[in-house]
């Protein structure tokens, strides 16, 4: 299984990005999907996830400024993010807890490999 994630780049305060997130290979289902971020010296942190259901969950940081997505037909969480600060500039890790075969019954993680996302004037 492989996460590719793309859509980092350098944007403006205030401006917008959008992050997308394709999972591919031996996959039956996926549960919970996710993005988390890093910054030099600091550990991985929760941005948002979401589950099968949609039920989503953000950091207090985001909230009501970026949504998170996903089209569970082709295995994709996207990450709407707006009102972007210099505080947002962080790699971007998505995440998915991936059921690869229809007789296993457990999850398995798996995560991309990182989308710059600068946020600087």
């Amino acid at each position: 299984v492989q996460l590719q994630a793309s859509g980092g780049g350098l944007v403006q305060p205030g401006g917008s990005l959008r992050l997308s997130c394709a999972a591919s290979g031996s996959i039956f289902s996926i549960n919970v999907m996710g993005w988390y971020r890093q910054t030099p010296g600091k550990q991985r942190e929760l941005v948002a996830t979401i589950t099968s259901a949609d039920i989503t969950n953000y950091a207090d940081s985001v909230k009501g400024r970026f949504t998170i997505s996903r089209d569970n037909a082709k295995n994709t969480v996207l990450l709407e993010m707006n009102s972007l600060k210099p505080e947002d500039t962080a790699v971007y890790y998505c995440k998915a807890d991936v059921r690869r075969y229809r007789d296993r019954y457990y999850f398995v993680e798996y995560w991309g490999q990182g989308t710059l996302v600068t946020v600087s004037s």
